[in-house]
């Protein structure tokens, strides 16, 4: 299996896995390095990028990893090296930077993890192929991608408003809201090829950005 694996994508794993290594034995790093908003609103905004190569436990790091691994070939295959990591980066960002906002009066909020960045690539991967079929942990019966990622925004949308587990359901659904802008960027011909699922996709991202400050006062 690592044999056919893309170099980039090998990189990025063993950085995550590094880094994350060195935050479980040394909390001073990953305290310094994570993302808290009061940090970040200060002048530690390098944060917003080493934040999603720490992970708090080995649980975390490989799920994160296990999705990359499983989502990134087909969008490296179909939209090159570059454009993926555009992709990635771009779609981390755009988790913390959804997570700041929506967390601008929480100073204490913290948060690590590659989940913003990997909720992009999964989004994109399901973007170019649509007609993919998932399957999820207990459930035995596969899902198609078009569902999940409908089923996806509503999910993080609900775990941000209810607060769900110790997840950072902001980031995951900023990443996810970034990998569908740039993707669509990236290869507008899915205006075309995909307009049905992209407007589906589309229909929950923009009731929130319309009514997202709306969540924590209902």
């Amino acid at each position: 299996m690592l044999q056919d694996i893309n170099p980039i994508v090998l990189v990025i794993i063993i950085v995550n896995v590094l880094f994350s290594l060195k935050g479980f034995d040394d909390y001073s790093f990953l305290d310094k390095y994570k993302f808290q908003v009061s940090r970040v609103k200060g002048d530690e905004k390098i944060r917003m990028l080493t934040s999603g190569f720490l992970h708090v436990d080995w649980m975390h790091l490989i799920l994160n990893m296990y999705v990359f691994y499983m989502f990134s070939g087909i969008v490296i295959s179909i939209l090159g090296s570059l454009n993926f990591l555009i992709i990635y980066f771009g779609s981390l960002l755009a988790g913390n930077f959804y997570a700041l906002y929506y967390h601008k009066d929480e100073p204490y909020y913290s948060a690590v993890g590659a989940s913003g960045a990997v909720s992009g690539i999964v989004y994109a991967c399901i973007l170019l192929y649509p007609g993919m079929s998932l399957y999820l942990f207990f459930i035995p019966i596969p899902i198609p991608a078009f569902i999940f990622g409908v089923g996806y925004l509503l999910y993080s949308i609900y775990g941000m408003k209810k607060q769900l587990g110790n997840i950072g359901h902001a980031a995951h659904l900023g990443g996810a809201i970034g990998g569908f802008v740039l993707t669509l960027l990236i290869n507008p011909v899915l205006f075309k090829t995909n307009t049905l699922f992209v407007l589906m996709l589309s229909i929950p991202i923009v009731l929130l950005l319309l009514f997202g400050d709306k969540l924590k006062n209902l």
